[in-house]
């Protein structure tokens, strides 16, 4: 059992050591690329499938893939779509080779259909993507002020991780020339700067120099590195005290109150330590000034111990020195002036001055002249006279303290109507005192202005047909001048119309700019009317202004349709259409053409079929006038069709026209001919009624010229009617009654007479019985006087029999 195992163990090995022989040959061979670090993640390394002459579409079956390395990090990727070698992570070549030259790295493929291995290297090559780079960026060295030229201190060193000529490839220092650099190459390859003195160092004259030490490297593009450099000068004691200037002054008031500074010396020193403490002191001080000055040794302010007296003395001169603590010492002098107290204000007088001023007047004509003067004396005294500044005027000094206030430019009443100038004369005290007075100025106007409307043109619309004597619109212009220059009056100006004139459709209110129309506009005879109004002054000489106006008509709706086919007919028949048997429905038979004056929607028309021999036969367009049939023709259609067109606008109220179309239903002219002489004339109704309506006109006018008749015939025998009521009664025959009833007239002339009246209608005849009564005498008298009876109503009328009829002319 043992042999047995044991001869299979040799025969593994034996496989083993033959598997691993053929593998050995396999890696044998190796595919070599070359890339840049910091390459995208996905980006393209190579394609290892035309390397290894595989065929894309057989990449699946061959399995081929790359040996993961334990612990290491995988930067590559296998695309088995396309066969294509492809980064999988960022790569940064100073990360992972650090300061190598050559940075290699290396994998293995597998084709598991074959069990054949590749090895596989890449080279990252570097690219420049690190600048130099100082630790610290600052830094500080100490150089002593003595230090001889072509002294030198080691300067720091830039690190850059980039290789070759991406890494340092030179120094430059920059910010004084009182040093050099000087860079030189070591045995490694490692560039080393050094900073060399130039010129010899003065702490006081300059106690630090601050430098700019650049490191650049040889990349593309070139990156740089900077680091800032301060050298600190050291002190050597070889300076004394310098004070700030050679003479110091102070001016003071005399009333400055006591334990006040006068002044304040300084003395500087360039040294350090005690080298630059400094003590004040006196020179050659007398004992008057020494009871008026202390000196603050340690601060150098001089101050006041007594009061001062410009009278008694308006100059002092001191002398001060400043020692340090090496025993160098400086001197400077201190003068004081004593200012006099500006205790005067100014005086002003004016001297000759106008109230009024013409707009345009000159330049430079006189207003007013001051007189000005101050009892102070030096500054106090000087005075200064001045106004405002935003005033057309200035003040002109002539002689001594004379001031002439004139005009500095052209004034404008309508910006400026008045001016209160005030003028102001201030000494150069300290305070300054001052003094003012003002001149009231008023501007007088002239007529420099024209009259100017608000609008540069206006435009306005009215209806046609409008009222006379309708305002239009009104406008308005506007002068700034004042008073009489100021009044503004109106006037139309002819514009484009001629013929008529224009001032026989238009009028202008000459105050108020109200524009009226004289007569009625017909938008038919003229849409728009231009236009110019005059506006002018009340100045000498006037100025005017003129301002177009367009005025737009408005159309209304005052014209009816006109029907231009088919015409009206001049002998009274109308127009003859034909259709023939055999028409379709549809068939186009004539168009009614209207037109219409009107515009807009007033000219707008509809068609309407208000009346037809056959209702639904035919049928017309409502906007296009089209009569058209609507069925087939029968033969019990009458062979004579009339149709009443309608043409109606759109306007409101809408107006209309109306025709009377006849068709014929005929295929020629010829039958249409004998088809219409063989067809009676029906009986128009609408001409029975005109008939009617005539007839009963003649009826009325008859009636009413029977009673003109009955009533003269009455007038002229008035006299005998008064005979017949003396006699007792008389009997009327032949009298027609028409003559009598319903005529008021003759029922007060009955009345009147307390007559009874007896109307028959058995026969043609009618009686009248007159009875007497009391009132003969009193109607002889009213005859004889011409005086005139009332007359009672028509109920007072007794009528015996018959029917009544009351016919009413008017």
């Amino acid at each position: 059992m043992e042999k047995i195992q044991n001869l299979w163990s040799y025969k593994g090995g034996i496989l083993q050591c033959l598997i691993m022989v053929y593998l050995w040959k396999a890696v044998s061979a190796q595919i070599h690329y070359s890339i840049p670090e910091e390459m995208p993640k996905g980006a393209f390394v190579g394609n290892v499938a035309k390397d290894l002459g595989m065929e894309r579409r057989q990449l699946p079956n061959h399995k081929l893939r790359i040996v993961p390395t334990i612990g290491r990090i995988q930067y590559f990727a296998f695309n088995v779509n396309n066969g294509h070698l492809q980064t999988s992570e960022r790569i940064d070549r100073e990360e992972i080779c650090g300061e190598a030259e050559k940075c290699i790295l290396k994998f293995q493929l597998i084709i598991e259909s074959k069990l054949e291995l590749f090895g596989v290297e890449v080279e990252i090559t570097d690219v420049n993507d690190n600048a130099p780079q100082f630790l610290p960026t600052e830094w500080k060295l100490k150089i002593s002020e003595t230090a001889t030229l072509g002294d030198r201190l080691l300067l720091p060193r830039a690190q850059d991780p980039d290789m070759g000529i991406n890494s340092i490839q030179n120094y430059q220092i920059v910010g004084s020339s009182y040093f050099s650099l000087d860079v030189q190459m070591e045995e490694n390859g490692i560039r080393r700067s050094e900073l060399v003195l130039e010129k010899g160092l003065d702490r006081e004259q300059q106690p630090i120099y601050d430098l700019i030490l650049t490191a650049t490297d040889g990349g593309d593009p070139v990156r740089s590195g900077t680091a800032e450099i301060q050298v600190i000068v050291l002190d050597a004691n070889d300076n004394a005290p310098v004070f700030s200037q050679p003479v110091y002054e102070a001016s003071v008031m005399e009333n400055i109150p006591k334990g006040s500074t006068v002044c304040a010396v300084q003395a500087t020193d360039q040294d350090e330590g005690i080298n630059r403490e400094i003590k004040y002191s006196f020179q050659k001080i007398t004992d008057k000034y020494s009871k008026l000055f202390l000196l603050n040794s340690t601060t150098g302010e001089i101050i006041l111990k007594e009061t001062l007296d410009y009278e008694a003395s308006s100059l002092y001169q001191l002398e001060v020195q400043a020692t340090d603590g090496g025993g160098l010492s400086d001197t400077s002098k201190v003068v004081v002036f004593v200012i006099d107290l500006n205790d005067n204000t100014p005086e002003l007088a004016v001297t000759f001055v106008i109230n009024s001023i013409a707009e345009n007047s000159p330049a430079g004509t006189v207003i007013a002249i001051l007189n000005v003067q101050d009892r102070d004396s030096g500054l106090n005294g000087e005075i200064k006279c001045f106004i405002p500044n935003n005033f057309p005027f200035q003040l002109k000094k002539s002689i001594d303290n004379f001031y002439s206030l004139v005009t500095d430019r052209a004034l404008d009443r309508e910006e400026v109507p008045a001016y209160n100038i005030t003028v102001t004369a201030t000494d150069h005290g300290t305070p300054p005192l001052f003094t003012s007075t003002v001149i009231l100025l008023q501007v007088l106007d002239t007529n420099d202005n024209p009259p100017l409307f608000t609008e540069s043109s206006y435009t306005s619309y009215v209806l046609e047909n409008n009222p006379r004597g309708a305002m239009i619109f009104a406008l308005k212009a506007n002068d700034p001048d004042w008073e009489e220059n100021a009044r503004v009056t109106y006037s139309i100006m002819e514009g484009v119309m001629k013929t008529p004139p224009l001032s026989s459709y238009l009028s202008v209110n000459s105050e108020s700019g109200a524009v009226y129309a004289l007569n009625s506009f017909d938008y038919e005879e003229f849409r728009e009317i231009q236009f110019l109004i005059r506006a002018q002054d009340g100045g000498s000489p006037p100025l005017s202004s003129n301002v177009s106006v367009t005025l737009f008509i408005l159309d209304q709706n005052d014209n009816a349709p006109e029907i231009l086919y088919p015409s009206p007919p001049t002998d009274g028949s109308t127009g003859i259409e034909l259709a023939p048997h055999s028409s379709e429905p549809g068939y186009l038979v004539t168009k009614v053409v209207a037109v219409d004056a009107d515009s807009g929607q007033n000219g707008w028309h509809s068609y309407q079929l208000l009346k037809a021999t056959e209702p639904g036969l035919f049928t017309i367009g409502l906007h296009t006038g089209e009569i058209r049939t609507a069925r087939f023709f029968l033969d019990k259609d009458a062979l004579k069709q009339s149709l009443v067109v309608l043409v109606k606008d759109n306007g409101q109220p809408p107006l209309s026209a109306s025709v009377t179309v006849t068709v014929v239903l005929a295929d020629s002219i010829p039958e249409s001919l004998s088809d219409i002489s063989s067809i009676s004339v029906p009986a128009d109704p609408q001409s029975d009624l005109t008939f009617y309506l005539v007839v009963a006109v003649a009826f009325v006018s008859c009636l009413f010229f029977a009673f003109l008749l009955v009533l003269l015939a009455l007038k002229l025998h008035r006299w005998r009617n008064s005979q017949l009521c003396t006699s007792g009664s008389m009997n009327f025959s032949g009298v027609p009654v028409s003559q009598f009833v319903g005529i008021d007239g003759v029922r007060a002339f009955l009345h009147s007479y307390c007559q009874e009246f007896s109307l028959t209608t058995d026969s043609r005849k009618s009686q009248f019985n007159i009875s007497k009564t009391n009132n003969s005498d009193t109607l002889t008298k009213q005859l004889t006087d011409g005086v005139k009876v009332p007359i009672q109503a028509a109920e007072d009328l007794n009528l015996n029999s018959g029917d009544l009829i009351i016919v009413q002319v008017s």
